[in-house]
């Protein structure tokens, strides 16, 4: 039988160490470039057009031309050879306007290529803003509502702010992620933080239905013995689990291109971390809270 509760201030310590890095990271990028985050034109405001290309085309000479057309900071990115997807931060309530001025300054810059414009849309400013504050808020209410849901399935706090814990430690780690690597935050990555708080926490129920089973049985047998067996007889499920789902966010991640690659990646990190922390973070967290002479 493993003893995971052997490690748990050792792996505590890690995520503490990966959090306290995102905190001073975040600190310094807020200071030296105004914003600690990139943010998508959901939440800035802005306007996007996909272009595709009749023959390949280099990102930096599109860059260098909007540059020198005004559209200075224009961020890009390659789906491929010839489909690039352009972001500026002017705001127009004519999108397909100003698009069909971003491709006629390329065609302009490039003679011998022709572009087609895909898809044109525009956000505004205060449209970006209100959209990052409901993304917050969903992901705050969703954590509110798994508290008590637990709290009142399992008739304990305990299991119920363990989970919220583990919950949290893995919606940070996935934000640290963006944060340390400079990844762009849209509402697609909202939706995989929230995808992965849902698998989350039915892995960390399954384990604590197990502790909670076994409780019933184990009269007069320590709260930690009982968890670490519980771990155990759990394991098995968790691993064939996660590797199965892991399996299909990878084949996302290879084959899905760059217009899923920020949702597959975040996926994948909160997988692995999702799992750990059902069970080095959930299940410590309840044990501390946890009233064995009560029970």
């Amino acid at each position: 039988m493993i003893d995971f509760l052997k490690y748990r201030l050792l792996i505590a310590c890690s995520s503490l160490i990966i959090l306290v890095g995102a905190v001073g990271t975040y600190f310094y990028k807020q200071s030296t470039r105004g914003s600690a985050f990139v943010y998508s034109i959901d939440f800035t405001g802005g306007t996007q057009v996909l272009l595709r290309f009749d023959k390949p085309v280099s990102s930096m000479r599109v860059k260098e031309i909007l540059d020198a057309q005004g559209w200075s900071g224009a961020v890009i990115r390659e789906f491929s050879s010839t489909e690039i997807l352009i972001r500026v931060r002017e705001f127009v309530n004519d999108a397909q306007g100003l698009s069909e001025r971003i491709k006629s300054a390329l065609e302009a810059g490039m003679p011998d290529t022709k572009a087609m414009i895909l898809q044109s849309e525009a956000v505004g400013a205060g449209v970006g803003a209100e959209l990052r504050w409901k993304a917050v808020m969903a992901v705050v209410i969703s954590l509110i509502a798994l508290l008590f849901y637990i709290a009142f399935s399992f008739w304990s706090f305990s299991y119920a702010v363990g989970a919220v814990v583990a919950l949290a430690h893995d919606a940070l780690i996935m934000l640290s992620f963006f944060l340390i690597f400079d990844r762009e935050i849209s509402i697609t990555a909202i939706g995989a933080i929230l995808a992965v708080l849902g698998y989350s926490i039915n892995d960390t129920i399954v384990i604590f239905s197990s502790i909670r089973n076994h409780i019933k049985k184990m009269h007069g047998t320590s709260l930690a013995k009982i968890v670490n067996i519980s771990l155990n007889v759990t394991l098995r499920r968790t691993i064939l689990t996660s590797f199965a789902t892991l399996l299909t966010v990878l084949a996302m991640l290879i084959l899905g291109g760059e217009a899923l690659r920020d949702f597959t990646l975040t996926l994948l990190i909160g997988i692995v971390f999702g799992t750990y922390s059902s069970i080095y973070i959930a299940s410590p967290v309840m044990m501390l809270l946890y009233n064995e002479k009560k029970a």
